[in-house]
């Protein structure tokens, strides 16, 4: 089975139900699989065969969707690409990737000087780009058995990875993920985000389940609330950047028919989930997305209590804390976060690697430093290469980063460590100013911070800047 097949089912199910609705109006089920195999026909007709590379570059909307499921459909692999990418980061995925062909809406900020095909749509002209130096009898990734999808990591230490997941992965993730979610045919999702970025245990996982997807033409608070009231959706999934745009906003409006809330791409502070229940009388539920692994831990348990948890591991999967020897922890302690279960990433595209050198005995390393109660409920404490050493004492800047958030002044902030002459590595804050805000003292924030933080956590150097620097899904840059 190819994951298109999922959509058909859908529309053999759901032939009238809403599958997509952006700036064009209303597509159904039945309309978005007769777009998808109209799209697939036109790129077999231009050369586009199985086991090709495809890089899908676009906005959000129902062909952003179409293209993607179509390449796949013709039996290549689809790499989902922002249109926020520059000509130099393409021409960089390019020489590394081996890639054979890009569609573009002609909406990105990347120039491209190859002669183009158009695929004529009813709203929009796609480009199809055969890159001149693409050997087609080469296939794509294969080093994986029936790949389907790329997607790149957020890059957020500069380095960005290529996932390999083949049809088959994204059938298990998708279907574990849904026992949990429990989405059906009754569910209408505001999107967000970018679907460059979140694809797989969201846009195919909301169509394989019969789902209606709502693409907001902005993220602003008033679009958002807008646009969920007007479709009455039921599931807002966003990142901590829309919560906070939400909480600020002073309209008085609530969204009564959402019956979920779920934040991912980064941690989110309590204080921001809990300013959010006020807010809308709904609770914010943190969810732990990889795209090595899919959805693995949601905290739909005890949202209320713990907002600042990502929650229990799903029923499919196991979750396990432990130290540098491998060893399990005891409950409360920090260690590293090791994940196994079905639709595990089939490899890296970049050096190509397997599954099987990537995992150890099954599990998956993810990088990232956790706890886990008695109950099994997990904390995020925060990236092992971003931590930061102060006299032997760890610090996370994640948390630091939680607590300065708070503060009205800060729009955005980023810690990080710097070395001491005598006291070795100490904290740093570079600060971005809310909206309004012209200056700010450094000591308010020192102050703040010491109230609310032990005092090898407190930053004891203040920047302020005027951006700091972002991954295309919204997720900070560190040194």
């Amino acid at each position: 089975m190819k994951v298109p097949d999922f959509l058909y089912q859908s529309a053999r199910r759901w032939p009238n139900n809403p599958a997509v609705i952006d700036e064009w109006g209303m597509m159904t089920y039945a309309e978005l699989e007769a777009l998808v195999r109209h799209i697939a026909t036109s790129l077999l007709a231009l050369g586009i065969t199985p086991h090709l590379g495809v890089a899908v570059i676009g906005k959000n909307s129902r062909y952003f969707i179409a293209q993607c499921f179509a390449v796949m459909e013709c039996g290549a692999v689809v790499i989902p690409i922002s249109n926020q990418i520059t000509t130099d980061e393409i021409n960089e995925i390019i020489e590394t990737t081996g890639l054979h062909a890009i569609l573009e809406d002609q909406t990105g900020r990347a120039y491209f000087d190859d002669t183009a095909d158009l695929i004529k749509l009813a709203h929009q002209e796609w480009h199809l780009f055969f890159l001149k130096n693409a050997d087609k009898s080469i296939p794509f990734a294969p080093h994986v058995r029936n790949p389907a999808f790329v997607r790149f990591t957020s890059g957020t230490t500069s380095i960005s990875k290529g996932v390999v997941l083949s049809h088959e992965s994204i059938a298990e993730r998708t279907e574990s993920a849904n026992k949990a979610l429990q989405l059906g045919p009754a569910d209408t999702i505001t999107w967000v985000l970018s679907m460059a970025y979140h694809f797989v245990v969201t846009i195919i996982l909301y169509l394989r389940y019969g789902s209606s997807i709502v693409i907001c033409k902005d993220f602003t608070a008033d679009t958002v609330i807008e646009t969920t009231n007007r479709h009455h959706a039921t599931l807002l999934y966003c990142s901590p950047l829309h919560i906070r745009l939400l909480v600020n906003d002073h309209s008085g409006r609530k969204m009564p028919s959402l019956k979920q809330v779920i934040s991912t791409s980064v941690s989110i502070a309590k204080a921001q989930c809990q300013a959010f229940t006020n807010r809308f009388e709904l609770p914010v539920s943190q969810a732990y997305g990889i795209i090595e692994i899919g959805l693995p831990i949601v905290n739909l348990k005890k949202n209320k209590d713990y907002p600042d948890a990502i929650g229990y591991a799903l029923p499919d999967y196991q979750a396990h804390i432990i130290d540098d020897q491998g060893n399990t922890l005891p409950a409360g302690q920090v260690g590293h976060l090791i994940i196994r279960g079905p639709g595990m990433l089939d490899g890296y595209l970049d050096p190509p690697r397997a599954r099987e050198e990537i995992l150890k005995n099954g599990w998956f390393h993810t990088g990232d430093l956790a706890s886990m109660d008695t109950d099994g409920l997990i904390r995020i404490a925060g990236r092992m290469k971003s931590m930061i050493n102060v006299a032997g004492n760890k610090v996370f800047p994640e948390e630091v980063e939680a607590v300065l958030s708070q503060h009205p002044a800060v729009k955005l902030c980023r810690i990080s460590g710097f070395m001491h002459g005598f006291l070795g590595e100490r904290v740093q804050a570079e600060i971005v100013l809310a909206d309004g805000k012209k200056q700010c003292d450094a000591e308010e924030l020192i102050n703040f911070c010491r109230n609310r933080l032990s005092s090898y956590k407190i930053p004891q150097k203040i920047n302020f800047v005027e951006v700091l620097p972002m991954t295309y899904s919204q997720k900070l840059i560190r040194y």
